[in-house]
């Protein structure tokens, strides 16, 4: 006797509401929708990514949760407005504090590459690739590299699915980047063109995992990656 045909199974409310959220707290953080600017209205996210208004509802309410939006009943939601002098604080000058914020970085930084290999999108991994790109010519004119490096790192976190991992890293701002922090006192005779090299190497090996989508190959060069840039700042000490 033939078996009946089974229905394909419908995906989970859950896994739709954080993909929702994933959309827009990264047009959020990349600007995309500016502070002070309404999100869509709750029929227009219905129509444009086609999920139930449940969905829509459980996606907000995680974002309030996260502190990127504000509802006003009847009004609308609202993207907040993002300060650098509330939340993390950050001293950076010398080159043994950006060492201490890259060991803070290899907690952060290996956990949300892993799951950027296993969730990031195909637009993601193109985004990267651009970053990568982008530094590449920057760093063969002999320009200044760090907004381009420090994009490949943010759009790793926010490849997580996880607006947190996206939220520490902009709290952290420059401070991720550490040639852009240490005075140039410190940096006096440093090869810093060849640091950059060297870095590049490293990112195409985590581009490399996470196209691959391996996590493991993923974290074990995020480890890699900074523990080098931590040891490159030996020299300053």
């Amino acid at each position: 006797m033939q078996e009946p045909i089974r229905p394909i199974p419908k995906r989970r409310q859950h896994n739709l509401a954080t993909d929702l959220v994933t959309d827009l707290s990264q047009r959020i953080l990349l600007g995309k929708i500016p502070p002070g600017h309404k999100l869509p209205s709750e029929s227009e996210i219905v129509r444009e990514h086609g999920v139930s208004r449940t969905v829509v509802r459980e996606a907000i309410s995680k974002l309030q949760a996260s502190g990127l939006v504000e509802t006003h009943h009847g009004v609308g939601t609202f993207v907040l407005e993002r300060s650098d002098h509330t939340g993390l604080r950050l001293k950076v000058e010398t080159a043994a504090s950006v060492r201490d914020i890259i060991e803070l970085r290899i907690g952060l930084e290996t956990q949300a590459v892993a799951l950027a290999a296993l969730r990031r999108t195909d637009e993601q991994l193109a985004a990267m690739r651009q970053a990568l790109d982008d530094y590449q010519d920057l760093l063969a004119k002999e320009d200044s590299c760090v907004e381009a490096d420090k994009r490949f790192h943010m759009l790793i976190a926010e490849a997580t699915g996880n607006p947190y991992f996206a939220e520490i890293m902009q709290h952290l701002g420059s401070a991720i980047i550490p040639r852009s922090r240490i005075a140039s006192s410190e940096r006096a005779g440093a090869n810093l063109a060849r640091h950059g090299y060297l870095a590049n190497l490293e990112h195409e090996a985590l581009l490399s995992a996470i196209r691959r989508q391996d996590p493991d190959a993923a974290r074990a060069a995020m480890w890699t990656h900074l523990s080098n840039s931590r040891e490159r700042l030996a020299p300053l000490e």
